[in-house]
């Protein structure tokens, strides 16, 4: 019996073995480009995917901004992402994409103090652990995932057609197949969960359409535009909240 047993455990392993390298795992990047004499800006690089993010451009070479809401946390990734890399060029610089004015301070910054910019990553985003609202009044989800981001392209654009070739990267999510977003109601109040998750998604949606929209008018700028879902990753943290 103990031996029928363990046959059948081992059966069970083995396909999930197969099961999860051939269909879940996905595949790995295996690109080697280099990024010297490059400068990329993640925004919530102090976590998560950001922080992998920054990690990977910085081993090939870029200069990195970790554009992070929480002083300690991004000073410490920026710490982390140098010591692995080897590369002495990743800072840190405080950005809040719940407030307006820290996203023009950030840029006012950034252009007066960087000379170039060849890579945006708008990679930060809040989940469902998130309610209320902004500095500014918005929904605190859908202000941060779009209307931070949309502002903070804005306001860099002229630096990456400077720089071009260079890119937009919108980190995006297949929960925008649930986004319903409502123009007669742009600023729900996002207090229930019900609410914070429609944000979300609508969220979602709105990077996807922004990214669309802004790849078609940046026709012939040499900028190009992309809104990259990364499927099932494994964070380096448990809240997505502290970017």
């Amino acid at each position: 019996m103990a031996a029928v047993l363990l046959l059948y455990v081992g059966i069970v392993l083995g396909l999930y073995v197969l099961i999860y390298y051939n269909f879940i795992k996905g595949r790995q990047c295996t690109s080697d480009v280099s990024l010297q004499g490059k400068t990329v800006i993640v925004t919530g690089a102090n976590v998560g995917i950001g922080k992998m993010t920054a990690l990977d451009m910085a081993k090939r070479g870029a200069r990195v901004i970790l554009a992070c809401r929480v002083k300690e946390t991004g000073e410490a990734a920026a710490h982390d992402i140098r010591t692995l890399s080897g590369n002495s060029q990743v800072l840190f610089m405080k950005l809040d994409l719940a407030s307006i004015a820290s996203i023009r301070s950030f840029c006012k910054t950034f252009l007066s103090s960087e000379p170039r910019l060849d890579i945006l990553i708008n990679n930060a985003v809040l989940g469902l652990e998130s309610k209320g609202k902004t500095e500014d009044g918005f929904n605190m989800v859908f202000g941060v995932n779009h209307l931070g981001h949309f502002l903070l392209t804005h306001l860099l654009l002229d630096r990456l057609k400077q720089c071009s070739p260079s890119r937009v990267v919108v980190l995006a999510s297949s929960a925008h197949k649930r986004g319903k977003i409502d123009f007669k109601n742009l600023n729900p109040s996002g207090e229930t969960w019900m609410e914070i998750l429609q944000a979300y998604c609508d969220s979602k949606l709105a990077n996807v359409l922004f990214a669309r929209e802004l790849a078609n008018r940046l026709q012939g700028t040499d900028v190009t535009c992309y809104a990259v879902h990364p499927g099932r990753c494994h964070c380096l943290s448990s809240s997505m909240a502290q970017c």
